[in-house]
């Protein structure tokens, strides 16, 4: 999928928006890291994902409290928890404790999902999302 010249858009409802900060709160000082799961549309200006469900992951990286990597078996398991529910994958979360909200280069390196890549930042407030795969980083709106 190429994004060049769109505006891709997560809607992302107050409840899920809620659950994903505390569970970068919970786990701090580590990167917490986590999946959505919802449901994906191609809109006039771009691709739409609208969130319904959060699915927090395990954090199995040797430093955690600099970057994240998702259990593969947890993962798998939130992907089939998924499909069984009628849901797409619909975005990958991660926090940064100490900030910024912008991918790092180890987030853009290991990117393998042409979904939204959220980032909370704990220091700032501020979450911010991206699609990664493939090329620079393009926004996505957060609505």
């Amino acid at each position: 999928m190429s994004h060049a010249g769109v505006s891709p858009a997560l809607h992302l409802p107050a409840q899920v928006a809620a659950e994903l900060w505390a569970h970068a709160r919970q786990e701090a000082p580590r990167e917490c890291v986590g999946a959505l799961g919802g449901l994906w549309r191609e809109g006039e200006s771009g691709p739409v994902w609208h969130a319904r469900a959060l699915y927090p992951l395990p954090n199995v990286s040797a430093r955690p409290e600099s970057e994240y990597l998702a259990d593969p078996g947890a993962l798998l398991r939130a992907l089939r928890a998924m499909a069984a529910a009628g849901l797409d994958l619909a975005g990958l979360y991660h926090s940064h404790p100490c900030g910024p909200a912008g991918p790092s280069d180890t987030d853009r390196r290991r990117a393998a999902y042409d979904v939204p890549y959220l980032i909370a930042d704990l220091a700032s407030g501020e979450l911010l999302a991206f699609l990664l795969p493939g090329g620079e980083p393009v926004a996505v709106s957060v609505e």
